[in-house]
């Protein structure tokens, strides 16, 4: 089995060629030979195929083949790498910035994007990396390997164990250790629709005439999945009945008062009940966004001060990440694969915006329609289905756009630094979203740990300059983390290193 990096938006096109695999096998298939073929198929220029240009007039065609390369559409690793910039913005500057920051309950703020926008590109790479499979045993234990080490990662960096960079300090309490995250949500959804797809390889029928309810057909096991994803949460979140339940206060313990089915408020959800359960209370995330509510501070949307007539819950643990809206979360991987379907069947730029676009947009509608009709509102804590849409059409039409821009217009130059992180994510997620490397930079201090480089640019030469924490902080997270990790990750690439899992 091919490696599922190299092929994972592998079109085949060179370095001097703009198009995509599509275009250049329209070109060239008349005059190759069957052996040429498969070998395009494979991904591979033939090796005794001359330098030469597909059309005189236009240089942007220039397909050389001098060292045969492996590619991916650019516009997936732009989107990837866009996902890894917001999270650096929203994590670092949503705090000066609440407006950016995680929406407290209902809506959808910027930072509410992030997760589901991974989500939808692990499935859109997913497709295009399964969409053969020569040894099934191989490709599942790649699954499971994959699974393994990012559940792995997600635990040590988001677990307890690791409290960089906001204090030099590791280790975890094993009784309070946090078992689900960011990366463990990302290793479910993908470890769900990567053993889909592949188990399934056998069962699909040849698409030969390909329209929308063709692939829809085709690949109806994957969808098969999201709906049963789709059931386990709405059957769940709507008739688990939620008994009161306690937790450990600033001074003593807190009792909450529930006793009721198909609450979505903050304080008597079946999702926090079912990680309340399943985890131990001690094991979920304590600092929810919920506490920026207006009901707890006279702040809101900004943390602050409780109010005195604060709701018992405020100051309650609650897992953003949880197990039940994790399984609500497959559905966004499943619109991502479906969207890969679209661009490995569908041969012409036009047919596949076109799909794409009219998926993005009646996601879209049909959120905004259940959230303002109060059926279901669009809640990212609650991972709610109107939420699962609205993104995953955001996430839709933004990719259409960075398809149309970079891979049919090529306009490759101003999202170069973008597809430089997307190709390097994992690195630049755990050591510069996490604050991996800032944590070992701030470990150099003098005399006292206040003194290190990181909080002496951050402090002098931003937010001094500016005399604003709001501007300083801004400027430092685009220019101190962002542009630095997209410079780094350009010189990583062009040297050829990645960090694989």
């Amino acid at each position: 089995m091919e490696d599922p990096k190299k092929v994972e938006e592998g079109f085949g096109y060179s370095d001097n060629y703009q198009g995509t695999y599509n275009e250049y096998h329209n070109e060239v298939k008349k005059d190759q030979s069957t052996e040429h073929e498969k070998q395009l198929e494979k991904r591979v220029a033939p090796e005794h195929m001359p330098s030469m240009k597909l059309k005189d007039d236009d240089p942007q065609l220039a397909f050389t083949t001098s060292k045969p390369k492996n590619k991916r559409v650019a516009s997936l690793d732009a989107f990837r790498g866009l996902a890894i910039v917001l999270m650096m913005l929203v994590d670092d500057a949503g705090g000066v910035y609440p407006r950016i920051d995680h929406a407290p309950w209902n809506g959808c703020t910027l930072a509410d994007f992030v997760m589901p926008f991974f989500l939808f590109i692990v499935g859109l790479a997913v497709a295009l990396a399964l969409k053969r499979v020569p040894k099934m045993t191989v490709a599942i234990k790649r699954i499971f390997i994959r699974t393994i080490k990012l559940m792995f990662w997600g635990i040590l960096l988001q677990g307890g164990y690791s409290h960089t960079p906001y204090e030099l300090v590791y280790g975890v309490d094993m009784k309070k250790i946090r078992w689900f995250g960011i990366l463990q949500r990302i290793a479910f959804v993908y470890m769900v629709i990567a053993l889909i797809e592949a188990l399934t390889v056998k069962l699909r029928p040849t698409v030969l005439n390909p329209g929308h309810l063709a692939i829809f057909k085709a690949y109806r096991w994957q969808w098969f999945g999201g709906l049963v994803a789709f059931l386990v949460y709405m059957i769940t979140t709507y008739t688990l009945y939620v008994p009161d339940w306690s937790f450990n206060g600033p001074q003593s313990k807190v009792t909450v008062r529930c006793g009721m089915r198909g609450h979505l408020g903050p304080a008597c959800n079946a999702v926090g009940y079912v990680d309340r359960q399943v985890w131990g209370i001690n094991h979920i995330y304590s600092g929810p966004a919920w506490i920026r509510l207006k009901a707890c501070t006279l702040s809101s949307p900004s943390s602050g001060t409780l109010r005195d007539d604060a709701p018992t819950w405020c100051l309650g643990p609650f897992e953003p990440e949880g197990l039940l809206s994790t399984i609500s979360a497959v559905l966004s991987g499943t619109i991502g694969i479906h969207y890969g379907h679209i661009l490995i069947h569908f041969k012409g730029h036009a047919e596949r915006l076109k799909q794409w676009a009219s998926t993005g947009l009646g996601l879209l509608v049909f959120a905004i329609i259940l959230h303002f009709t109060d059926a279901i509102p669009i809640n990212k804590q609650l991972y709610s289905f109107s939420y699962v849409c609205f993104t995953a059409g955001a996430a839709g039409i933004l990719f259409s756009a960075f398809y149309m821009l970079i891979d049919v217009w090529g306009i490759r130059a101003p999202f170069l630094f973008l597809e430089w992180i997307g190709m390097n994510a994992m690195l630049v997620f755990v050591l510069g979203a996490q604050g991996v490397l800032a944590g070992f930079v701030k470990g150099w201090f003098y005399e006292k740990p206040e003194n290190n480089l990181v909080s002496w640019i951050l402090d002098h030469v931003f937010i001094d300059v500016w005399n604003s924490e709001k501007v300083g902080t801004l400027l430092y997270v685009i220019f101190a983390e962002i542009t630095f990790w997209g410079v780094l990750s350009g010189i990583l690439h062009k040297f050829g290193i990645y960090w694989k899992l």
